[in-house]
């Protein structure tokens, strides 16, 4: 996933921000100051002693309301986000749906997940009374991107919120507006403290967020951006949640249904120009399918269309420089002996990518190895589904991955290496809460969504309270050698047996 530079401020104090499609100029905001940031990071603090004070169940009460707001307003948001980003007006409003279920599952379930509960002790320990609840941890700052700049930062926003959090939003400058009217709609809703804040800017105003004494910072970009946050971060000892980019895979079976697997292959590779961290861009496809599943892959291709007209299914490319990596992408794939079935070169027309369709390229081809972050995908033959696992997760990404099998789909998404994997179905996982979405390897760590997102804004805060005397005391300078043989019967009793089952 691409982003902007890291801990580079612009010497400008306002940027602008323009229509990837039409150039058409959209909006002009700040570029605020590390005085700006911390100023905001102090009025979180005061809104978190009051939002973390509130009960879970009336957190949740407004965290519904604010998903009310975006239902109704779904339309004007979608707009926002067409302006800003490109993507066709249907596209943003499913977006904005995808976060709906997420605003309302976190509020219902926050006190389920985080509340207090009892631990069990031991035959030793058997006088104590023992629990364990989750807090919040204060002040979060999270750091958006531009490819779902509703859904994704949502994730980690509401999530930090139902848990008591106060929260600093830091959108990318390409998607300000999308933060804007976010927080805009939120401070409707909670009108009482500036629960969640906006700061916008470059990657200056990241690294301020970062050095600003927030609680944890939840980042969502690259991996060679996510190595300068987490730099930035340890100046301070900051805790970071990395959600980064990925090349995801999708495997297609022998006796996979061929006409689903090729069209959710080139949903899961086009939509959103290919901007998709969860994006598949290679496909593995078993010889005995390979054919026919190329050929229904290549004649849908060329049926879809990207464009900045109504018409248009796909939108432009974003970033105007990420063309130029899409490009260099193709062009080391066709020198590399490979070949373009649809798209390619001929389909690069200023931010403009059509669907782009490349088979014989080598695995050591940057088609392969290296993210493309656009409309490409890479069709590969493979004797079988051991090879298909084997190339799959040779990659160093590991975020997402699909499978289409009717017999072994389950079996073979075990065997894979990524936090996430659908089977018969793409983009499904990220729109089940209660699922924690997140990669391994390059493409980042901890979680956000479900019972893990909740705890990622949390620290366990653990209590054993003693209700009565035990009968061997053992923190105490007054125990006796007595009181040591007794213990050491006692262990062996109930940890030195010879044989264990």
């Amino acid at each position: 996933m691409t982003t902007t530079d890291f801990d580079t401020t612009t010497a400008q104090s306002e940027f602008e921000v323009r229509n990837p499609g039409t150039g058409e100029l959209v909006g002009t905001y700040p570029v605020q100051t590390e005085a700006d940031v911390a100023a905001a990071v102090e009025r979180a603090r005061t809104a978190f002693d009051w939002w973390s004070g509130l009960t879970y169940a009336e957190r949740g009460e407004r965290l519904t309301r604010f998903a009310g707001v975006l239902a109704r307003r779904m339309g004007q948001l979608a707009a926002v986000i067409h302006d800003e980003t490109g993507k066709p007006h249907s596209d943003g409003a499913l977006e904005v749906s995808l976060s709906l279920e997420h605003l309302k599952w976190a509020g219902k379930n926050a006190r389920k997940v985080l509340g207090r509960k009892s631990a069990r002790t031991s035959l030793l320990t058997f006088n104590q009374a023992a629990s364990v609840e989750y807090k919040p941890l204060g002040v979060i700052g999270v750091i958006g991107p531009w490819n779902y700049p509703v859904f994704t930062p949502l994730g980690s926003i509401v999530y930090a919120l139902a848990a008591g959090n106060a929260v600093v939003f830091k959108p990318s400058e390409f998607s300000p507006g999308v933060g804007r009217w976010l927080v805009d709609m939120f401070a409707e809703v909670v009108p009482e403290q500036p629960v969640l804040q906006l700061i916008t800017g470059d990657g200056g105003t990241g690294a301020a967020l970062c050095r600003s004494g927030v609680d944890k910072i939840a980042f969502t970009g690259s991996t060679a951006t996510a190595k300068r946050v987490m730099a930035t971060c340890a100046e301070t000892l900051t805790p970071l949640v990395a959600e980064c980019g990925g090349k995801d895979v999708l495997i297609v079976d022998a006796d996979a249904d061929l006409n689903v697997a090729a069209n959710a292959a080139l949903w899961a590779g086009m939509a959103n120009a290919g901007q998709s961290c969860i994006g598949t861009e290679r496909v593995y496809v078993h010889r005995l399918a390979y054919e026919q599943f190329l050929e229904k892959l290549v004649t849908q291709a060329k049926a879809v269309r990207a464009g900045i007209d109504a018409g248009a299914q796909i939108g432009p490319v974003t970033m105007a420089r990420q063309v130029e990596v899409v490009r260099s992408h193709i062009e080391d794939a066709l020198a590399r002996g490979g070949s373009a079935r649809t798209g390619g070169l001929d389909g690069i027309s200023g931010q403009i990518v059509q669907p782009t369709v490349l088979v014989d390229v080598p695995e050591d081809s940057l088609a392969v190895t290296e993210e493309t972050f656009g409309p490409t995908l890479t069709v590969t033959k493979v004797e079988d589904m051991d090879e298909a696992v084997k190339l799959a997760n040779a990659s160093r990404y590991g975020l997402s991955a699909v499978v289409y099998s009717r017999n072994q789909g389950r079996e073979l998404a075990g065997r894979l290496r990524t936090g996430m994997v659908g089977v018969n179905a793409v983009f499904n996982f990220p729109q089940i809460p209660s699922l924690p979405f997140g990669g391994v390897a390059d493409s980042g760590f901890g979680r956000i969504h479900g019972p893990d997102g909740l705890r990622e804004f949390t620290y366990a805060h653990a209590v054993a309270r003693q209700r009565f005397q035990p009968l061997l005391s053992l923190t105490t300078f007054d125990r006796t050698t007595a009181t040591d043989k007794r213990v050491a019967k006692v262990m062996t009793l109930l940890h030195g047996k010879r044989k264990w089952k």
